[in-house]
C-alpha cells in the first residue's frame, strides 16, 4: 500500500516539473549578421593639434572627453583583407593572454615587482587596444598614444634615439620642451618604479622588459600632457631612448591601471579618480569610441560592482563574477568558486581593455559553451575557427535568434547584446561564439564583450560600473 500511495505523488511531481519547464522558454535576442569589413586607416594630422571633434573639455564639471581609435587602423601590417587582419588580431590576442596568464601564475622570468611594467607587452602585441592623440611637452607635440587598463607606466619614445621603432609622428624631443624636468635618483617618484636606475648625472632611469624579450629604456621625468583645451602638469613619464621589438605606429602608452604611476592616479586631483569609456564595434560601426575623465564619467544608468584588491598584482582591476545566465537560465555549474582569487593571489577575474576575447577558466567556459550550443541548435554549425570551437554559418541570413547572455557580478547583472558574443570571423557569413577557455585560474573580461557598454572606473568609490545604454 505504501508503494501505491507514492504513485500519485510522483505523478504530481512529474507534472509540476513538466509544467515548470514548459513555462520557462529560453530568452532570445534578434541578431542581424554583419560580416567582417575593412578597418579604416588613419593618417596623422599635418599640424600639432586635434580636430574639433577629437576632444572636449567642460570647465564647469572639470570633465575631459576624448575620441579613441583602434590600434589596427594605425599599425602597418601585411594583412590585406578583413579576414587576415582579424586572424592577426587573434594571434596577438593569444600572445597577450599567454603573457598575462604566465605572469600571474609566476611562470616567467619576471619577479612580482616587475609585473606592472611587464604587462605593457600588449603594446607589442597590438591586440584589441585603443589609442588617442595627445600633446606632450611645452609647446605640445601631438602623437598617438595607446590607452591600456592593464598597465601603469606612462611612456613614449624620445630623442636622442639609440634605437626606436617606426611611429606615425615625429619622435618627441625633450630638449624642445620647457616643461620637461628630470627626476632625481632616490626621489619618491623614482622609488615608485619597479626597477629604477640612476644615470651618471644622478637622474632617474626607467626600464621595462616584455614577455617576448623586447624592452624600452630611458629617462624618467615629469612633463605636461595636453588635450588641446586641457593641460595636466607634472605627470611622471618614461622617455624611452632604446625601444626594441615594438613595431606599431603609436608613440607610446598611457597607462590606465590602478597603480600609483598610472595616468588616472597621477591626475586624480584634476579628474577625481574617475574615468569611463565606450568601445564601439571596430568592424561594423562608424561611431568612434570615447573615453571620459572626471565627474561626467559616472553614468547615471550604470550598475556597480565593488573593486577587489589583489595585493600581489595591484595594477589590474579585479571584480567578482558569481555566475552566468544563458537564455534567461542560470548555468548551474558556473559557480562563484570558479572565479575566486586564492591566498597566493592567483585566479580571479580582471577587466582588461587590451584583451579582445574574454577568457574563462575552462570548467566555466565548457559549461557556458554547452549552454549556448543547447540554445542555438536551430543555427547551422560551421567548422571551428582559430581559438573558437562554436561557430555557425549564417550566410544568407538577414536575421536570426540567439540565446541571451547575462554576466552576474556582485551587485550588478550585465546583459550583453548578441553582437558582443557572436562575432564575424570572415567575410563569408561565419560567426563564432566569442569566448574561450583557459587552463589557468585567471579569467579576463575582454573588450569585445565591453563594446557598446559604458564601462565606469570609479577609483574614488572603489567600484566598477556598467551602463549598457550609456554610449548613446
Amino acid at each position: 500500500m505504501g508503494t501505491k500511495s507514492n504513485v500519485p505523488i510522483l505523478f504530481v511531481l512529474f507534472l509540476s516539473l513538466l509544467s515548470l519547464s514548459l513555462s520557462k522558454p529560453l530568452h532570445y535576442h534578434s541578431f542581424v549578421p554583419t560580416s567582417l569589413s575593412s578597418t579604416p586607416t588613419l593618417s596623422p594630422s599635418l599640424d600639432d593639434s586635434l580636430s574639433l571633434d577629437d576632444e572636449d573639455f567642460d570647465v564647469d564639471t572639470n570633465t575631459l572627453s576624448l575620441q579613441l581609435h583602434h590600434l589596427d587602423s594605425l599599425s602597418r601590417t601585411n594583412a590585406t583583407t578583413p579576414t587576415e587582419l582579424f586572424s592577426l588580431r587573434l594571434r596577438r590576442d593569444a600572445s597577450r593572454v599567454e603573457t598575462l596568464s604566465s605572469l600571474v601564475a609566476g611562470k616567467s622570468n619576471f619577479t612580482a615587482g616587475d609585473f606592472s611594467s611587464a604587462v605593457i607587452s600588449g603594446l607589442a602585441y597590438g591586440s584589441g587596444e585603443y589609442f588617442t592623440r595627445l600633446g606632450v611637452g611645452t609647446p605640445p607635440k601631438y602623437s598617438y598614444m595607446v590607452l591600456d587598463t592593464g598597465s601603469d607606466v606612462v611612456w613614449l619614445q624620445c630623442k636622442p634615439c639609440l634605437k626606436c621603432y617606426s611611429q606615425s609622428d615625429p619622435v618627441f624631443d625633450p630638449a624642445e620642451s620647457s616643461s620637461f624636468v628630470g627626476i632625481a635618483c632616490g626621489s619618491p617618484l623614482c622609488r615608485k618604479l619597479d626597477s629604477p636606475g640612476c644615470s651618471r648625472m644622478k637622474r632617474c632611469l626607467y626600464q621595462v622588459q616584455y614577455g617576448d624579450g623586447s624592452f624600452t629604456v630611458g629617462r624618467f621625468a615629469t612633463e605636461t600632457l595636453s588635450f588641446r583645451k586641457s593641460k595636466v602638469s607634472n605627470i611622471a613619464v618614461g622617455c624611452g631612448q632604446d625601444n626594441e621589438g615594438l613595431f606599431v605606429g603609436a608613440a607610446g602608452l598611457l597607462g590606465l591601471g590602478r597603480g600609483e604611476l598610472s595616468f588616472p592616479s597621477q591626475a586624480g586631483p584634476k579628474f577625481g579618480l574617475k574615468f569611463s569609456y565606450c568601445l564601439t564595434d571596430r568592424s561594423a560601426s562608424a561611431k568612434p569610441s570615447s573615453i571620459v575623465f572626471g565627474e561626467s564619467a559616472i553614468s547615471k544608468t550604470a550598475v556597480f560592482t565593488p573593486l577587489k584588491t589583489n595585493r600581489k598584482f595591484d595594477t589590474f582591476y579585479y571584480i567578482d563574477l558569481v555566475g552566468i545566465s544563458v537564455g534567461g537560465e542560470r548555468v548551474r555549474s558556473i559557480l562563484p568558486s570558479l572565479f575566486k582569487t586564492d591566498i597566493s593571489g592567483n585566479g580571479g577575474v580582471i577587466l582588461d581593455s587590451g584583451t579582445s576575447v574574454t577568457r574563462l577558466t575552462r570548467p566555466a567556459y565548457i559549461a557556458l559553451r554547452n549552454a549556448f550550443r543547447a540554445g542555438a541548435t536551430h543555427l547551422k554549425t560551421a567548422p571551428n575557427y582559430s581559438l573558437f570551437d562554436t561557430c555557425f554559418d549564417l550566410s544568407g541570413k538577414s536575421e536570426v535568434k540567439v540565446p541571451t547572455l547575462v554576466m552576474h557580478f556582485t551587485g550588478a547583472d550585465v546583459s550583453f547584446p548578441a553582437s558582443n558574443y557572436l562575432i564575424p570571423v570572415d567575410s563569408n557569413g561565419t560567426f563564432c561564439f566569442a569566448f574561450a577557455g583557459t587552463n589557468n585560474g585567471l579569467s579576463i573580461i575582454g573588450n569585445i564583450q565591453q563594446q557598446g557598454i559604458r564601462v565606469v572606473y570609479d577609483l574614488a568609490g572603489s567600484r566598477i560600473g556598467f551602463a549598457p545604454r550609456g554610449c548613446s
